[in-house]
């Protein structure tokens, strides 16, 4: 940094300013205290340094070395191979979604709406079957909201250093990255863990951040403390405690201290046959197809294939996801039997023939035989 930037960095703690972030009223009053006529253009005028509405970063990441501990086998083996250069970089890589013209708003959408507006730290986990809409609903409600969002996708193999950061080699040169966590924290943005309940022991570097507490960065020595409006949202198919029928493989019983650190849980079904309708006819309009009927026929067919599951008297849903995709095949082979059965032949054959037999009976310009004839010519040309 240059010296006049550090002296004003040094007068701006020595009237009160703690940690790396200044508000734009402390800015000002620190520059009327020390005779500025007006707040530096080096910080104002900067992009990279703004921190949110009204707020600026003084030590940006790029300006300042990492103070190392030696002790950490990582940091040590980092500043081996690069001893004469490890620094922090700053990224800039705020997404706010664009609004889906296809989206129907339903279910929790207004509730996540409103946590997502109101900037309060309320961390929600949200729960239900594949396909119907969670991880979406979460980024069309910061669509709507214009807000940042930061998804990560939870492995087993997910750890602290990909959620907070670590050393990377960057043009032949060992720097330090924040990770999606810390940059979400940073900017106030919403980050979203999806399937959460796929994670092990090792995302549990996240428990100070669920506190709503800074966390403090030990391979660099920093303590971050998160922006306004930064809040966590998780999604998954179970409510942490695995999946006893074995339908959601390599999910995980999540620790009760960190599920405990969710505000609330979002139950999420699949839609209703109305709602479910209007998203069919609107993903088929904007693929060019009109189809008012068929898209009744599909949701009448998923209805009843999910009673049927509910009551135990089937293995398997279709799911909303499924639906779409359908509504994607039929327009591009303009054939109802073909999108059906293409779309359904990632089931067992007898679950599959069970759903084309069903469907058969409720759309009468696709018969049953109609549909496993298609299904005969699939196989033969598979064949």
């Amino acid at each position: 940094m240059k010296k006049y930037q550090m002296e004003f960095i040094a007068q701006c703690r020595k009237h009160g300013v703690i940690g790396d972030k200044i508000t734009r009223e402390q800015l000002l009053a620190v520059c009327a205290k020390e005779g500025y006529k007006c707040p530096p253009a080096w910080i104002v005028q900067d992009s990279a340094r703004r921190a949110g509405r009204g707020q600026y970063w003084l030590n940006l990441v790029r300006d300042t070395e990492p103070t190392v501990e030696a002790s950490a086998p990582a940091v040590a083996q980092a500043v081996a191979s690069a001893p004469a250069m490890i620094r922090k970089v700053a990224e800039e890589i705020g997404y706010i979604p664009k609004k889906a013209q296809t989206y129907v708003p339903w279910g929790h959408f207004t509730d996540v709406r409103s946590i997502i507006a109101k900037r309060i730290w309320f961390p929600v986990y949200i729960t239900g079957m594949s396909g119907n809409g969670k991880t979406t609903m979460v980024e069309q409600a910061c669509a709507d909201a214009g807000r940042e969002y930061f998804r990560v996708n939870i492995t087993a193999e997910t750890d602290e250093d990909d959620l907070l950061g670590g050393f990377r080699l960057v043009n032949g040169e060992t720097v330090w990255q924040d990770g999606p966590v810390i940059q979400a924290m940073k900017r106030g943005a919403i980050l979203l863990l999806d399937e959460v309940d796929l994670g092990t022991d090792k995302t549990m570097c996240l428990q100070p951040i669920m506190d709503g507490k800074p966390v403090f960065l030990k391979k660099i020595s920093q303590w971050v403390e998160a922006a306004q409006g930064f809040n966590v949202f998780a999604t998954a198919n179970t409510k942490g405690k695995g999946s006893e029928d074995g339908r959601f493989i390599g999910t995980r019983h999540q620790n009760e201290a960190a599920l405990d650190r969710y505000s609330i849980t979002l139950e999420q079904e699949y839609a209703s046959p109305a709602t479910e309708r209007k998203i069919l006819v609107r993903a088929m309009a904007a693929l060019g197809v009109d189809d008012v009927v068929f898209a009744d026929k599909l949701t009448q067919w998923a209805d009843t294939v999910r009673k049927s599951f509910a009551a135990g008297a089937a293995d398997e849903v279709i799911s909303t996801r499924r639906l779409v995709d359908i509504c994607k095949a039929f327009a591009i082979f303009g054939d109802r039997a073909k999108a059906i059965n293409l779309c359904v032949s990632r089931f067992d054959e007898k679950t599959k023939g069970d759903f084309l037999n069903l469907y058969g009976k409720i759309d009468e310009q696709v018969e049953a035989d109609v549909l496993k004839a298609a299904s005969a010519k699939e196989e033969v040309r598979g064949s």
